[in-house]
């Protein structure tokens, strides 16, 4: 028999992810890869073009241009005539960046509505990121440095989903970035190197750069492993806390003027974990904003050491004692979404 060449381990790897997610997809359904032209997101690209042939879908790729540096078209140029070459319809989007956020933040914003531009146009129910398990481990760091809460130290969850059904999918989350490098110079891929993921103005930067290796050769190899193991810890707490919540939250809501309001006895029933993510996720769904912890506990006074005291100014919003509820009411130069909450919620116990 003719030898067959063995698969590259790292090449192997890359694919065994990528079919994990796509495998379950209707035949000729349509699947986009963001693809920037760096190492994980080109090993990614080639992994979904040959993981989708065997399957019978219908792959892309969608390249953003930011305009942020210097040759940025050339480089976006670049990425889609590789992902042509790998057998992908691919796309270039141009966007225009603007400053609310910083950034970062502002192109990441920009990023995201491209490819949700991109995959309502082609059809596509499921977008690709070429997020890591490095990526995974910094985003923890990054919030633990923040103080943030359980819910950021969850870190990005592997499939995430619109409300109007698009599901932006991780399927490298349990792969290290030195895996996908490998997979690249394995099947004769040049990847294209940010010269922002080395600008040590960004903490990202500093963490990848210094904090990790750091931690490694401190405490010993596995930091990032063990980092990335808390987040899908977290994640599973913060599903289960979810849950609970909206089980819990359509007995103990009620509609106001301008807002709504929830049980004051039903809140202090609550252990402290539970009442607090309660008042989180009533502001973050009725107003569109989120709480510091110095905010929810003030608010939660409201409910367990009662003494008289006035509203609690919040983003968006403000929250006021009003006999047996807490009442979140929309600022006044602010307009309220429509509530969450439709029809009439039974009154507070």
């Amino acid at each position: 028999m003719p030898h067959r060449p063995s698969l590259d381990p790292a090449v192997a790897e890359v694919r065994r992810a990528v079919r994990a997610v796509l495998t379950g997809l209707g035949a000729g359904e349509p699947v986009l890869v963001a693809l920037s032209g760096g190492a994980d997101s080109l090993a990614l690209a080639a992994a979904t073009a040959f993981e989708a042939r065997g399957l019978g879908l219908a792959a892309g790729s969608v390249t953003v241009d930011h305009g942020l540096q210097p040759g940025s078209g050339e480089v976006a140029a670049r990425a889609a005539g590789v992902a042509r070459g790998l057998g992908l319809d691919a796309r270039i989007v141009r966007v225009e960046v603007g400053a609310d956020g910083g950034p970062e933040a502002a192109a990441r914003e920009a990023r995201y509505a491209a490819l949700r531009a991109a995959a309502r146009d082609v059809g596509a129910a499921t977008v690709l990121l070429a997020h890591t398990l490095d990526d995974q481990a910094e985003t923890v760091l990054l919030g633990l440095a923040r103080g943030s809460g359980a819910a950021s130290l969850g870190g990005m969850a592997p499939v995430r989903e619109d409300a109007d059904g698009l599901r932006w999918v991780r399927p490298l989350l349990a792969v290290r970035r030195a895996t996908t490098r490998a997979a690249c110079v394995a099947t004769g891929l040049e990847p294209w190197d940010d010269p922002h993921n080395r600008d040590p103005r960004y903490a990202r930067v500093r963490v990848r750069e210094t904090v990790l290796p750091l931690l490694e050769r401190e405490l010993g190899p596995g930091v990032t492993e063990a980092l990335a193991r808390t987040a899908e810890q977290l994640r599973e707490d913060a599903d289960a806390f979810a849950d609970m919540i909206e089980e819990t939250i359509e007995d103990i809501v009620e509609h106001v003027e301008a807002g709504i309001a929830v049980s004051v006895a039903a809140l202090a029933a609550n252990p402290p974990a539970l009442r607090h993510r309660i008042i989180r996720h009533v502001v973050a769904s009725e107003f569109g904003a989120s709480l510091t912890r110095a905010q929810t506990l003030e608010v939660a006074r409201l409910a367990t050491d009662w003494s008289g005291q006035g509203p609690v100014d919040l983003p968006g919003c403000s929250a006021r004692r009003d006999g047996g509820r807490i009442a979140f009411v929309a600022a006044p130069r602010g307009t309220a979404p429509a509530s969450r909450w439709r029809g009439t919620p039974p009154a507070p116990q």
